[in-house]
């Protein structure tokens, strides 16, 4: 599984970073960078929360391959 980001949609609310700042950074433009795009076993719960409190729904998962 995968994490995408529409960056379009994308406010740089931090509230992504919050939950999972090991996958999720704001650089110092407070510009949304993803520190990894893969979703493993240690982080799927956090990502998931961070997808579901992103308050623009940027943040989504595919499976891979999609």
């Amino acid at each position: 599984m995968k994490i995408k980001v529409d960056f379009d949609l994308c406010e740089s609310n931090a509230m992504c970073e919050a939950l999972a700042p090991d996958v999720f950074e704001l650089d110092d433009d407070d510009f949304l960078q993803l520190n990894t795009d893969d979703v493993t076993a240690e982080n799927e719960q956090r990502v998931r929360q961070a997808a579901a409190a992103c308050p623009r729904a940027a943040i989504f998962l595919v499976e891979d391959g999609e």
